[in-house]
């Protein structure tokens, strides 16, 4: 059996503040755990609250309003004299291409067409030869993803206001213009629908050239659309055709969440 060793201290008894320091991290641990629990079970519940709401253009109805809220903030600020900002072009480069929907297998601009109707009007068809005359543009702007990301880069061509207006479409015989846009691909498997406003803003081309040279196959050549006052789900690629018309047209992207108006 063994003797203390009289040349050692004794152990000083633990302080009683320890005690109590333990005793209130275990209720500050204990709260936390209720805390996330409660929080956890709202989310749960709000979530199932939200799914079993009824459905408003393929998403639920709460989801849509936000969405519409959106759409009124946006317009209201919305204004012809808003540009967006533009940048030294040595900043330009290639953005990510995203999305192949309605990529055609003949992009030959020799025989490329765009299609331009309204109501009660015959269709017209244009040759990208047709916009030869209209004053160029050349602009470096920058590119926006929903997802997140942005590009700055420099994009040639026509203002869709300055073609539109030199042909004579999208007016009724009194002037005014119709309300929406439709724009498809040449096999409609990518559509988006756009107001006029921004349709005749004028940052928003018809797009044949990028970074200085002829529009790539993989960002929607030999003709796209640029519309810096929208997201990049709004500028379709391989430009094939333009509708206008006085209902809300559908969209892709609309249709699978998305916010229509998709407005920067």
């Amino acid at each position: 059996m063994s003797t203390p060793n009289p040349s050692l201290p004794p152990v000083p008894p633990e302080p009683a503040d320890k005690d109590i320091a333990r005793q209130q991290m275990w209720r500050m641990t204990r709260r936390g755990f209720v805390r996330g629990a409660v929080a956890a079970s709202g989310g749960g519940l709000g979530w199932w609250w939200l799914q079993s709401r009824s459905t408003d253009n393929g998403i639920p109805w709460p989801l849509r309003a936000i969405h519409r809220l959106n759409e009124r903030l946006w317009g209201g600020a919305y204004s012809q004299g808003r540009l967006a900002p533009e940048f030294p072009p040595a900043m330009a480069a290639e953005p990510k291409p995203n999305g192949v929907y309605g990529w055609p297998d003949d992009t030959d601009p020799a025989t490329w067409t765009l299609t331009v109707s309204q109501p009660e009007a015959v269709g017209r068809v244009f040759r990208l030869a047709h916009l030869v005359g209209h004053p160029r543009v050349e602009m470096t702007t920058e590119l926006k993803c929903i997802e997140g990301w942005s590009q700055v880069v420099t994009w040639g061509g026509v203002r869709l206001a300055d073609f539109l207006t030199a042909q004579g479409l999208g007016q009724r015989p009194g002037g005014d213009w119709y309300p929406y846009l439709s724009l498809s691909t040449p096999d409609s498997k990518y559509y988006v629908g756009i107001d006029i406003a921004s349709a005749l803003h004028p940052q928003t081309l018809l797009c044949d050239r990028m970074n200085g040279e002829p529009l790539p196959g993989k960002h929607g050549a030999p003709l796209r659309l640029v519309i810096t006052v929208k997201y990049g789900i709004k500028n379709i690629k391989w430009l094939s055709t333009i509708r206008f018309q006085d209902e809300r047209p559908a969209d892709y992207w609309a249709e699978r969440g998305y916010d229509w108006y998709s407005g920067l």
